[in-house]
This record gives structure tokens, C-alpha cells and sequence, in this order.
């Protein structure tokens, strides 16, 4: 069972202050001692050793300073930055616009040779028509109160950026809740333009679409958050307020098992159709 997606971010701030607690006991510093070199309060110390307060590279520089470890400084500085980096905010990512958000993923789309997608909500962005994908980018826009709407135009990037499952040299995998298909994101008629080109998309050779029924009689896994699988390297979970990146082979380890347990329970071919066609029909 997958951990709380935050966790790897969290274990690498734990490292950093692990290696600064113990460049400060191979100093023979107390807590105290170091505050006063550094010249800020002792709770400071401790919350930084804590891991409850990530410490600026100014403070890593005082720091190694404080214990005649200055040569450390560089390195932790940019392990700090790494381990925030991998807990995105979706407020600071998306202030340069929706659509910068979607262009920002070509490379990384680009250099993966296999997707492996699970969503219980929303039909997975590589299979968005642009009339969901404006639907749920309006919805994004307006919940992030942005000063500028760019929702069309990131809807119609979604939609290009998606045009690499045509592309040679790429799978995927993607597997999707019933319930996703009966949620309705814009109006009837961009829900049924959406239901309909997953019967096209859902039947491409490099496409393998499967769809988890809601009366499955039992379940390996409860639905789960989204998160994408790029090749055994990265996965990126999706949450209300921020983007968590894991690469921390443990706990790639759990996603892929949980994602291998989510497709068990997933209907192909004739019956993941016999679904989409029971939402379409769902929709007069």
C-alpha cells in the first residue's frame, strides 16, 4: 500500500537535517552553542534538525560555518533545494499560466517510453478531448482564482502535447474508475464528444485502456489518488494543493505494486467498452 505521497519529499528534508545535526554533534555543539554562532534562537536549531522547518541556503552557510564544516555547505544546499523541489505547489507552478503548465511536460513526455496512468476522477490527460480538457482546465483556473484565464489555450496545448500516443516508441497504460466516466466535467455534449473518442483512442495497438468497474465484486485496492508512472523512474501524484514527484526507489516500488493491483480488477477490449457505451447512453 502505497505511503502518503508527501513522504518522499519529507524524507529527503529529514536527510538534510540529519547530515546538520550530525555535523553539529562532530562539532561538539550543543543546540544552544550553534544558535548563538549563528545568531538566531535555539527553537530555530531545533526545528531545523527536526525537519519542521527547511532551512535557506543562508542558513546552511551559518551552519557549516558554526561547525568548521564550510566544505558541506554546497553539497546540502543543493540536496536541500532537491528535496523541496520534489513537493510543487500548484499556486507557484501555475503562475505563469495553464498553458506554460502544459508545455513545461513536453521534454519529460518526450524522453518516456512508457506511461502508466491511474485515475478514480477524470479521464486521464493523454485521452482529453479539448472540450473536457477546457472544462477541467476552467475549473482549475477558477479554483486557483489566476488573474488571467488561459484555459482554452491550455486546453488546446493538452490536447498537442497528447498527440505522442500516435507517436512511435511509446505504451501506455492507463487505467481509469467507472465513475470517472459518469462524473460530468463541462456539458452533455463535450462529455459525449470525450466518451466517444475513448472508444477510438481505447483501441490504438499502443494503447492499453482499462476500466475499473464500480461493482467490482472485491477489490484489491481502494481508489486511489491520480498519479502517473513515467518508465520505473518517477511517478508524479496529484494532489488538491501541490504536484509530489517520488523517485525513492521504495516507494516507486509500492505505486507499481498498487498500480499492478488496480489493473487486476480493470475490464479491456469488449468489456471496458461495454462501459464507456453504458456512460454515453447514461448521458440522454
Amino acid at each position: 500500500m502505497p505511503v502518503s505521497p508527501s513522504s518522499s519529499a519529507q524524507a529527503a528534508r529529514e536527510r538534510v537535517a540529519q547530515r546538520l545535526h550530525e555535523l553539529r554533534a562532530d562539532a561538539g555543539l550543543t543546540g544552544t552553542e550553534l544558535a548563538l554562532r549563528c545568531g538566531w534562537s535555539h527553537p530555530k536549531t531545533s526545528r531545523i534538525e527536526n525537519a519542521r522547518t527547511p532551512p535557506t541556503p543562508d542558513d546552511i552557510r551559518a551552519w557549516c560555518r558554526a561547525c568548521e564544516a564550510e566544505d558541506q555547505a554546497a553539497d546540502l544546499i543543493a540536496q536541500s533545494r532537491d528535496a523541496e523541489s520534489q513537493y510543487v505547489e500548484w499556486r507557484r507552478k501555475v503562475r505563469a499560466g495553464l498553458k506554460h503548465l502544459q508545455t513545461s511536460y513536453l521534454q519529460l513526455h518526450q524522453s518516456t517510453q512508457l506511461f502508466r496512468v491511474y485515475s478514480a476522477t477524470l479521464i486521464p490527460g493523454l485521452l482529453q478531448t479539448e472540450g473536457y480538457a477546457a472544462a477541467v482546465l476552467g475549473i482549475s483556473a477558477q479554483f486557483a482564482d489566476l488573474p488571467v484565464d488561459d484555459s482554452a489555450e491550455a486546453a488546446r496545448a493538452r490536447v498537442d502535447r497528447s498527440r505522442i500516443i500516435h507517436e512511435p516508441g511509446h505504451k501506455f497504460v492507463l487505467l481509469v474508475e467507472e465513475a470517472a466516466l459518469n462524473y460530468r466535467i463541462g456539458d452533455a455534449d463535450a462529455m459525449a464528444a470525450q466518451l466517444g473518442y475513448l472508444l477510438t483512442a481505447g483501441a490504438l495497438p499502443q494503447v492499453s485502456l482499462g476500466i475499473i468497474p464500480t461493482a467490482t465484486s472485491e477489490r484489491a485496492q481502494w481508489p486511489r489518488e491520480t498519479f502517473h508512472i513515467y518508465d520505473d523512474t518517477l511517478v508524479s501524484v496529484e494532489l488538491v494543493s501541490a504536484r509530489v514527484r517520488i523517485t525513492q526507489p521504495s516507494e516507486l516500488a509500492q505505486y507499481l505494486k498498487a498500480f499492478e493491483q488496480l489493473r487486476s480488477m480493470a475490464e479491456y477490449g469488449a468489456g471496458a467498452r461495454a462501459l464507456v457505451l453504458k456512460a454515453i447512453e447514461a448521458l440522454h
